[in-house]
């Protein structure tokens, strides 16, 4: 492959010096790739429990609405973490926060498969979050730094690829493995590689072409800078904008994909579960070929507003679609899947959008705005959706877990829908921008 050069600047002990830094090349793409694969390694973990929704209800003896809240406790520190770890990410570099981050992850994956109660479920899933939080905003800051900016848009993409077919992984093959193993070893197995990935990533990454290097970013100079980055980037109206339309984009992907799709389809057409997470694993496998596309596409319109709503208002009739059509047949619902899934993923050019809409002094703060909000929609729709199906259900139980009808799912699912929707106005709002 060949290489592109441009001029940066490396801040040293006391100095600065321009270096002349390659761009691109197969270094930069293994050191990206390492990053990218944490992110797939935080969103496996994500949709996980789809495919376990029985076994953990059955296993603590809990309900939807408790069933979602352990789900979504992966996305609240996660959630809380992302501008934080913007700001961090804008000073120390992703090295040595994508090593720590993967063993607290690895650390919560065991507490989870030793769980004795639903309390020290809990815990592990809260760790797990915590380590999965720095993954796709690392990958975000290491193609900046070793890839010409013109490749932004497209590696976001890519970087999205990474975390939906590790999703696609985490549906019919997981499902299987569980029915095989069950859920504790599929745990411990989360925890091995893991561990394995953070050693990689603490041998192979550097932040940027240069070395490692004490900082990436000369702007970030001290604790008050990242302060005044982040109250920066917390003021910027355009800036939640663009988050929120992440947000309501994402959330049909989370809510359906991680959590609630899988026992839909058994309730809905009497599936096996592994039949089941196959047909959900369209949803994501879409997505993964949209989010690169859709960076590659609006680099080509020129435009990513005009990318970013023609995706928001495909998925708000999609959704519809799924929500508000009664006794579908299966052929159809699929393909509603995976229009949701192409249409919700142009979402990626949303890290791209607001990065030019803001200074490159707070690029970090702001990504994790978006990042944030992005993850903020699973922490909310998983956790509603549940209690939905409770109030719902109709007092039917099998093997220790409550059973839901088809029309409950979709009653709940209505949920998703109004956000969507509400996404899509929002992105009406999002000024035009010179590309």
């Amino acid at each position: 492959m060949t290489t592109e050069a441009e001029t940066r600047t490396e801040s040293g002990e006391g100095q600065s010096a321009p270096v002349q830094a390659p761009l691109g090349g197969a270094r930069a793409w293994f050191v990206w790739s390492l990053s990218a694969m944490a992110f797939g390694y935080a969103f496996f973990h994500r949709v996980a429990p789809s495919v376990m929704v029985s076994d953990l209800m059955s296993e603590f003896a809990i309900g939807a609405a408790l069933l979602g809240t352990l789900s979504a406790l992966y996305f609240y520190p996660y959630v809380l973490l992302q501008v934080p770890l913007g700001a961090l990410l804008d000073r120390l570099g992703a090295r040595k926060l994508l090593f720590t981050a993967l063993s607290c992850a690895t650390l919560g994956s065991v507490i989870f498969a030793m769980a004795p109660s639903l309390g020290w479920a809990y815990l592990g899933r809260i760790l797990v979050g915590i380590g999965s939080a720095v993954g796709f905003l690392s990958s975000l800051s290491l193609a900046a730094q070793w890839f010409p900016q013109r490749r932004f848009a497209m590696l976001a993409g890519l970087t999205m690829f990474f975390g939906m077919m590790s999703g696609v992984l985490a549906q019919t093959p997981l499902a299987l493995f569980v029915e095989q193993f069950g859920w504790r070893a599929s745990m411990w197995a989360l925890g091995g590689f893991g561990g394995l990935l953070a050693i990689m990533i603490l041998i192979f990454v550097r932040n940027s072409p240069h070395g490692n290097g004490r900082t990436v970013s000369e702007n970030a100079e001290s604790w008050g800078d990242i302060w005044r980055g982040f109250s920066r980037a917390i003021k910027m109206a355009e800036v939640w904008k663009i988050a929120i339309v992440a947000a309501a984009m994402s959330g049909p992907m989370l809510a359906l994909g991680g959590l609630w799709g899988t026992p839909y389809l058994m309730a809905a057409y009497d599936l096996t579960r592994p039949n089941a997470a196959f047909y959900v694993s369209f949803l994501f496998f879409a997505w993964a070929i949209g989010a690169p596309a859709s960076g590659w596409l609006s680099e080509h319109v020129g435009s990513y507003r005009t990318m970013l709503l023609a995706g928001a208002a495909i998925l708000t009739v999609a959704v519809g679609m799924l929500t508000f059509l009664p006794s579908a047949p299966l052929w159809l619902t699929v393909v509603l899947l995976i229009v949701t899934g192409l249409s919700g993923s142009a979402m990626a050019v949303c890290f791209a959008l607001v990065r030019q809409v803001s200074p490159t002094v707070i690029s970090g703060s702001v990504s994790g705005i978006v990042n944030s909000m992005t993850v903020a929609s699973g922490a909310l729709l998983q956790p509603v959706i549940g209690l939905a199906l409770d109030m719902l259900w109709a007092g039917e139980i099998e093997n220790g877990s409550r059973v839901y009808q088809a029309e409950t799912y979709q009653n709940a699912f209505i949920l998703i829908f109004v956000v969507v929707l509400l996404g899509f106005i929002v992105g009406l709002r999002i000024k035009r921008v010179a590309q």
